[in-house]
């Protein structure tokens, strides 16, 4: 959960949950920004409230959203996703790696929703094993909706970000993303260390971040490999 800084008031977007951290400043405007290390600071006039704050987050939450993975990008500590055409279709019509049914699939937007909310589900189960396994503890979980990576970690605040498009793949590759990013939070970078770490944590590392890139290519019943 976020925590409240010195001087300041957290609060988050609707949509994503993005911390924000809100500061009375001798400032005319309300005026956002995200630092280096992807936290986000949303000044105000000393005489405005938290709902203006709340409010303009909500507007802004697009924004945000860009200059927080833009800043992730720059930390590292994400795995790309391929960016096909193929896989895109694939993943509407799957959920843990098995196919759904055509009256499910043929609707993007409910198939989209049902993603985002079987991540939701799962994801805190992933979390405690994974957590308490490696020893570490991630200030922050969000789901999103990425299209160019499976997950992203920004170390220097401990938030750890989630594609809701891993709910069309097997659990075990939503496991293999959480440990990854976790291990970035022991090791920022993805070198030699990360690694070592990565294979302890997840055996698996390799396989399922092949199944990963491939897994649309595949026919369905090659899926079932993947799984836990």
């Amino acid at each position: 959960m976020p925590v409240d800084a010195p001087g300041a008031t957290i609060i988050t977007t609707p949509a994503a949950g993005i911390p924000v951290e809100v500061r009375r400043k001798r400032v005319k405007n309300l005026n956002l920004r995200v630092r280096a290390d992807g936290t986000v600071v949303l000044s105000i006039p000393q005489h405005a409230n938290m709902a203006t704050a709340r409010a303009f987050a909500a507007r802004k939450e697009p924004w945000i959203a860009r200059h927080v993975d833009r800043q992730a990008a720059v930390e590292g500590g994400r795995e790309a996703v391929p960016g096909e055409a193929a896989r895109d279709a694939w993943e509407r019509t799957h959920l843990w790696g098995e196919p759904l049914s055509p009256a499910i699939a043929s609707d993007t937007a409910a198939v989209a929703a049902l993603h985002a909310r079987e991540v939701e589900w799962v994801l805190p189960q992933a979390v405690e094993k994974l957590e308490s396994a490696m020893g570490v503890h991630a200030n922050r979980w969000s789901i999103r909706r990425m299209k160019t990576r499976w997950g992203s970690c920004t170390p220097a605040s401990g938030a750890i970000r989630i594609n809701a498009r891993l709910a069309a793949y097997p659990p075990a590759c939503l496991e293999f993303v959480v440990a990854h990013e976790l291990v970035h939070l022991m090791e920022p970078s993805h070198g030699q260390r990360f690694h070592m770490l990565l294979d302890i944590y997840c055996p698996r590392n390799r396989e399922l971040a092949a199944a990963l890139k491939k897994m649309h290519l595949q026919p369905d019943r090659s899926s079932r490999a993947a799984g836990a």
